[in-house]
């Protein structure tokens, strides 16, 4: 029967979430513990995070023997094979012909920045900012909504031939003393989010403004190209309706 589970992951554990060649990866982790219950399966991720990039709502499908028809067991039992840094939270029956990439409509993410210096104990989570202009990132992060060839938006190196992609919704807010980006859209091109998060703090702090996002959006001219770290990167939510 297929599965469909929803996880969570600290990706500063990690390799990335994608099965490597003698890498540490969270793929690798989830196969290993099927594998300690005698399950041979393949795993299908709804995407991909890289390195140092965490979820709290990462899914996956894979099939697994009719027989493990109690999911609370199933999940108590695999999450006391996996390491720490990996819990899995919910598992639903889903068809056969479910696809955890290609059925999913939309992939909400959140990055998360804070005014206060960071600690030993947290700098792996969130990203320092000295100092945001809440009204400005409000304003600038809307630009981002609607269909755009974000060719000027993604790692180098990993050039797509259709770099076209839809924003369905942003929004910039602050959260007790945490400020959130959030981003929903139907697929995003490698290290997109952290290109544009990376332009709207450079918004931010003045040294960049909208019309010069609206000039790279809009492929006029490549101004910017410094994604942010990837560890105040969460992959949060993926919606199937």
């Amino acid at each position: 029967m297929n599965l469909k589970f929803t996880i969570s992951y600290d990706g500063s554990s990690f390799l990335g979430s994608q099965k490597q060649p003698s890498k540490i990866t969270v793929e690798d982790e989830l196969l290993r513990a099927f594998k300690s219950i005698n399950i041979d399966t393949k795993i299908v991720l709804s995407g991909r995070t890289d390195r140092d990039v965490h979820a709290t709502g990462q899914v996956f499908n894979c099939f697994v023997p009719n027989y493990w028809e109690d999911f609370y067991k199933l999940k108590e039992i695999l999450n006391k094979r996996l390491p720490n840094s990996i819990k899995i939270k919910d598992i639903v029956k889903v068809k056969d012909d479910f696809h955890s990439r290609f059925s999913a409509k939309k992939r909400i993410y959140r990055y998360i920045v804070t005014t206060k210096p960071t600690t030993p104990f947290n700098s792996k989570y969130i990203t320092y900012i000295k100092n945001i202009d809440e009204p400005l990132l409000r304003s600038a992060i809307k630009e981002f909504i609607g269909v755009y060839d974000f060719l000027y938006f993604q790692k180098t190196g990993s050039q797509k031939e259709i770099t076209k992609r839809e924003i369905f919704s942003t929004k910039f807010y602050k959260y007790r003393d945490i400020y959130v980006f959030k981003f929903c859209a139907n697929s995003y091109l490698r290290s997109q989010i952290r290109l544009m998060v990376g332009f709207l703090l450079a918004i931010n702090d003045k040294k960049l403004n909208i019309n010069d996002l609206k000039q790279q959006l809009n492929c006029e001219k490549c101004i910017f190209k410094t994604p942010i770290s990837p560890n105040g990167l969460y992959l949060a939510k993926i919606i199937y309706k």
